[in-house]
């Protein structure tokens, strides 16, 4: 008692001694939030990039690991936003209601964002395809390149990026021409009534057994597909790997028309007579 009397004799001022400590309340806890922010990004980039190695490791699918990485480095930011803002004394359920409308508000102005996130969510669970496939989808043909989480990549034969949303991408139709491993090439050569059907059938199979690119050719057989108007219809069905499929199908039409040549084998074309009378 005698000793704050002293201290109030002095001139010293309780408020000014309250607000003291609180000053140095406060710096202590943004000190201690500072370092809770430091020490936690550095032990989620940590953790981030291990689970990263850890999914490569195990040959994760290439285009889901790096939408998995990602979003657990969200999510584990999120909770250290939450720790830092329990250190500063703030209350931690207000602060998930500040962000939960914030996300509401990013939501509406962005529904087609949030339409084609989630598409590209679809689309890494199921997996209707994958990182190099070859796709026909939403009016473009090409090779998968990336799949993002907004928009999948295409890379067409003329080598051009197509960018296709996930979200009408993954609620339309495609064609994954990859799916099975391998694709069939068809094709149907008309020859002229007159020739030889067996000779036409061999060269078809020469041909054919003279591409590199078609594979399991025994497989494959020449059938008279139709007797048309004007020409005998073969039809062959060939098998190869579906980055290859124009290759075989180029190729089997210029070899089997030299081939036809050289063998005798007529192809039939329209033709016109004319009668001038006087």
């Amino acid at each position: 008692m005698n000793a704050f009397l002293f201290l109030a004799d002095d001139g010293f001022n309780i408020m000014t001694f309250l607000q003291g400590e609180s000053f140095l309340s406060a710096l202590k806890s943004l000190g201690l939030a500072i370092v809770v922010w430091i020490v936690g990004s550095i032990i989620i980039n940590k953790v981030v990039s291990l689970i990263g190695k850890s999914m490569e490791k195990a040959n994760f699918d290439a285009s889901l690991r790096p939408f998995l990485v990602s979003m657990i480095g969200v999510l584990l930011k999120v909770l250290l936003m939450l720790a830092v803002a329990s250190t500063l004394g703030m209350e931690v359920t207000s602060f998930v209601a500040i962000l939960s409308a914030a996300a509401f508000a990013v939501g509406m102005a962005l529904q087609g964002g949030l339409a084609n996130f989630a598409g590209g969510v679809m689309i890494l669970i199921f997996k209707p395809f994958k990182v190099g496939d070859l796709l026909t989808a939403q009016g473009f043909t090409g090779s998968v390149k990336e799949i993002q989480i907004f928009n999948t990549l295409l890379l067409t034969l003329d080598n051009e990026i197509i960018i296709i949303p996930n979200g009408p991408l993954s609620n339309g139709t495609m064609t994954n021409h990859s799916k099975q491993g391998k694709r069939g090439v068809a094709f149907t050569f008309g020859i002229a009534y007159d020739a030889d059907i067996d000779t036409a059938k061999r060269v078809i199979m020469e041909v054919a057994a003279t591409c590199e690119q078609v594979i399991d050719l025994d497989q494959s057989g020449v059938v008279v597909a139709a007797l048309g108007g004007s020409s005998v219809d073969l039809a062959v069905r060939l098998w190869t790997d579906p980055e290859d499929w124009w290759t075989v199908f180029f190729y089997m039409n210029e070899h089997v028309k030299k081939g036809f040549d050289k063998n005798g084998v007529g192809i039939p074309y329209p033709t016109m007579d004319i009668n001038i009378s006087k």
